[in-house]
């Protein structure tokens, strides 16, 4: 039993994959330590999803919320309202995450002991293939990127602090909320969880905790460089990649922590990679080269876009 954890909240956003949500809800039922709440945050506004959420509320007997977003949101759009409906019924641990999960049986009694010491905890993934997921948990601030270079294994210690979370089993306090508000919503997809977890660290430390949670159900092409992964993309996301790099501007310059011309090379490498992944993964083409491009441009005008703000709900 979790004594630490107290009004969990799981926070799950799902488009168009009811197979996979079903199969997470599955896992979920099987956890040794009830969740307090489920908020499911629907961007399709699909009646099969609808019709899960209801079965699985009826079947299991764990109270469950579902909520249909009148368009697509985007994950970004999509955590920020279940944040927000997650906070407004009163929960206390907020554990968000993809669709295209599944829950570890005894995940809460790992995060327990964590959840005495921090406000803030990322755990560690299975890859859909059954081994540990390579995760980039340092982010540069000085380049805007996620370092290439990161240890496989903890050594000694059982955390590492970093300076962000994914929404991908990232677990975090009521306070932090209340200090940094909600998801920006704005960024659709892509970098919003490493800006969130930007943000949380400037209010509490924030450690990746070695202690396996989730499991990947979602297979994607991907390039291996050893322990790493390059994965399949798609041009939507090509784009926010390099749009979303202008409201990550803004949010480094708040904070003191932009350098104009660090951030520059940082971009500089995001456009390599992406490339990259272009022609060795996705094996797309001209396209996939102008999304990359139509992103930077209309990073560029997010730059020069002296009236940039955060979001209402953010309490700076």
């Amino acid at each position: 039993m979790s004594t630490n954890l107290n009004q969990l909240a799981i926070v799950i956003v799902t488009y168009q994959r009811q197979l996979l949500l079903q199969q997470l809800l599955d896992s979920i039922s099987r956890l040794n330590s009830t969740p307090w709440l489920i908020v499911i945050v629907d961007n399709e506004n699909s009646e099969d999803t609808k019709q899960i959420a209801n079965i699985f509320t009826q079947t299991h007997q764990i109270p469950t919320l579902y909520h249909a977003m009148s368009e697509n949101t985007g994950g970004a759009g999509g955590f920020s309202k279940g944040v927000e409906l997650a906070y407004q019924e009163g929960a206390e641990w907020f554990w968000i995450m993809d669709d295209d999960v599944e829950v570890m049986p005894n995940a809460i009694e790992l995060m327990d002991p964590f959840a005495d010491k921090y406000q803030a905890i990322q755990s560690r993934r299975w890859d859909f293939d059954n081994t540990p997921l390579y995760w980039q948990y340092h982010f540069s601030t000085s380049l805007g990127i996620l370092s290439p270079i990161a240890r496989k294994d903890f050594g000694r210690a059982t955390t590492i602090p970093v300076q962000q979370i994914c929404f991908e089993g990232g677990l975090i306090h009521r306070e932090i909320v209340e200090q940094i508000g909600f998801p920006d919503a704005r960024f659709f997809i892509y970098w919003d969880d490493v800006i969130y977890g930007y943000l949380t660290s400037k209010v509490t430390p924030v450690v990746y905790a070695d202690i396996f949670t989730l499991k990947r159900t979602r297979i994607l092409e991907s390039l291996k460089f050893g322990a790493r992964k390059l994965r399949s993309s798609s041009d939507l996301t090509r784009y926010y990649i390099m749009r979303n790099r202008g409201y990550m501007y803004h949010y480094l310059k708040m904070y003191g922590d932009l350098n104009p011309f660090t951030f520059a090379f940082g971009t500089f490498l995001t456009w390599i990679k992406e490339a990259i992944r272009i022609i060795k993964v996705d094996h797309s083409g001209k396209s996939s080269f102008s999304e990359l491009l139509r992103g930077l441009k209309d990073a560029r005008k997010l730059k020069q876009d002296s009236s940039w703000s955060p979001p209402n709900q953010l309490i700076i």
